[in-house]
């Protein structure tokens, strides 16, 4: 079954807009440059050096990101998304709070939170890779194959590889 079309604008949401979204739009920006992508959060987080450091590991630099919340993307860019995908509980309640407003559709991706995850550094970078390759996988699942128009210019990554 083809992949539903494309929307131009996708927001990726979650509790703090500190991994899950960021790691989540940067992905799929690299993969489908030519679609506007946003992330925000319940609330604002801090940044999380382990989110920096799987995404570094696939070519993707997040170290720059500066968490939002949806009022403050509201209030900077105006919500004017196709597409909402949440990837927490608390952040998909929000979302449909915002449909009363505004058109976009809601879809929930209960995505694990790999910020609680206790033992060694590697133990913890381990989790954050999973919740990466899980949002690749379930990025392009949704949204198909990536064609020549979509690419982004700029150094090659290595998005393929876990």
């Amino acid at each position: 079954m083809a992949p539903p079309a494309r929307p131009q604008a996708v927001l990726f949401a979650c509790g703090l807009n500190t991994v899950r979204s960021p790691m989540a739009a940067s992905l799929f920006k690299h993969l489908y440059g030519s679609t506007y992508v946003g992330s925000a959060g319940v609330q604002k987080g801090e940044p999380d050096p382990f989110a920096v450091a799987v995404m570094e590991e696939v070519g993707q630099d997040i170290a720059r990101h500066k968490p939002m919340t949806f009022e403050e993307v509201e209030d900077w860019e105006g919500l004017n998304f196709d597409l909402i995908i949440t990837l927490s509980p608390e952040a998909h309640h929000k979302a449909m709070e915002l449909t009363r407003r505004i058109a976009a559709e809601v879809e929930y991706w209960p995505t694990a939170d790999p910020t609680g995850i206790e033992g060694s550094r590697e133990q913890r970078l381990d989790a954050y890779r999973e919740v990466r390759n899980q949002l690749l996988a379930r990025i392009q699942e949704r949204f198909g194959p990536v064609d020549s128009s979509d690419k982004q210019d700029g150094p090659s990554t290595r998005m393929d590889r876990p």
